[in-house]
């Protein structure tokens, strides 16, 4: 099934919404920071930098929210202090706000006269201007002309798959991938993702300049068993729920037997991989670090929680995976179960995490695009051997 005419986060900016319930993703926004600096830092050596008038950025499956601009104005900030750092004028800016059709762009529009306040602050008055345009569309297709690009970036997006991978009738009452699954579910998942992810990397190559560079963050899972626990307890639990509603006879099992997430968590081997059998970016930084499944929780050192702290636990994280997934489950079960749904979901990960605090595993890259199917990098790094060894 294809999911770009219906996959979005919830629109809006009520208590459901994925603009209020995005704390994840804007804790994995932060620890991406520094990876975002070191690519722009690259792009300004290889001289990239400064031989446009124009410095143009893509966000591909922005999203909604503040996490967006946050990224966004990040990246300026940085470009913008490497050309004074230089003793350059700072270039304009164009910025490209990509996600799939039903995205809540109208959200983000309303945002866009504090994010232009906030990017001249503290800048001389010949700084900009910056342009802002959204760009709706799959980016598992073409978005943008030839080599028009300088910097691409992603953040919890580019796991979502294309569509839901098929031959997944044997998953019978699982969402996901679990212990259970039968090893062609598995390999159904592994297939779509590898054709999905190459796909992707193939269509920014033609959309980026010759040593541009592009940053992803996904959420994956920290080793090569496509069953850990930091991949598939979320949506193992969120069936468990479906079956509890199953029971009380306010969802078809058959319903749930014909349902499945569309979207895969790689391991680090299964990236590298992909980005070197792609051949068009050399991977020049790899990170991985972990989030809270309630990111309001900062006391991960404590195993047993009160019955009180661990319900609040339960909820905070339930609110956060609605916010993704429910527009997806309301297109296949219907809203009318939806609250309760989710009333279940909370009690089932309240007694999860009270007797283990499971994470959010994710992997931050960064890539350069090839010249010429030459890694530049490894270029550079040779080009400064030979300097200093005259």
């Amino acid at each position: 099934m294809k999911v770009e005419t219906i996959l979005c986060m919830n629109t809006g900016d009520g208590e459901s919404s994925y603009a209020n319930n995005s704390l994840v993703q804007e804790l994995a926004t932060r620890r991406v920071l520094p990876i975002l600096r070191y690519a722009i830092k690259g792009i300004a050596n290889q001289d990239i930098l400064f031989k446009d008038e124009c410095f143009k950025i893509a966000d591909m499956g922005c999203s909604s929210g503040k996490n967006t601009l946050l990224v966004v104005s990040s990246i300026i900030d940085i470009v913008y202090e490497m050309y004074t750092k230089n003793n350059r004028e700072a270039p304009a800016f164009q910025v490209c706000l990509n996600d799939l059709y039903g995205n809540d762009f109208n959200h983000l529009f309303k945002l866009m006269p504090d994010f232009y306040a906030k990017i001249r602050k503290g800048k001389k008055e010949n700084f900009g201007p910056c342009f802002v345009s959204a760009v709706p569309g799959s980016f598992y297709t073409r978005l943008f002309p030839e080599q028009s690009l300088h910097i691409v970036y992603s953040s919890y997006s580019v796991q979502w798959l294309s569509q839901v991978p098929q031959g997944l009738g044997e998953n019978k009452l699982n969402l996901y991938i679990t212990k259970t699954s039968p090893p062609k579910v598995i390999q159904a998942y592994q297939q779509q993702f590898h054709w999905d992810f190459t796909t992707f990397l193939k269509m920014r190559s033609k959309e980026i300049v010759p040593g541009g560079k592009m940053v992803l963050a996904f959420p994956a899972r920290s080793i090569n068993d496509p069953t850990s626990d930091d991949c598939c307890s979320l949506w193992e639990l969120l069936a468990q729920s479906l079956l509890d509603m199953a029971k009380k006879g306010l969802v078809q099992q058959s319903d749930i037997m014909s349902f499945n997430m569309p979207f895969y968590y790689p391991c680090e081997g299964e990236v590298r991989k992909l980005i070197k059998n792609q051949g068009s970016f050399s991977l020049d930084k790899l990170n991985v670090f972990q989030v809270n499944w309630d990111p309001y929780d900062t006391d991960y050192t404590s195993i047993k929680d009160s019955s009180e702290s661990s319900y609040i636990h339960g909820k905070n994280a339930a609110r956060i995976i609605r916010a993704v997934a429910e527009p997806f489950l309301k297109s296949h079960f219907g809203s009318s179960m939806i609250k309760e749904l989710f009333e279940k979901y909370e009690e089932h990960l309240a007694k999860h995490l009270v007797n283990k605090k499971t994470r959010h595993f994710t992997i931050a890259i960064s890539m350069t695009k090839k010249v010429n199917n030459i890694d530049i990098v490894g270029l550079c790094d040779l080009e400064c051997d030979m300097a200093s060894a005259d």
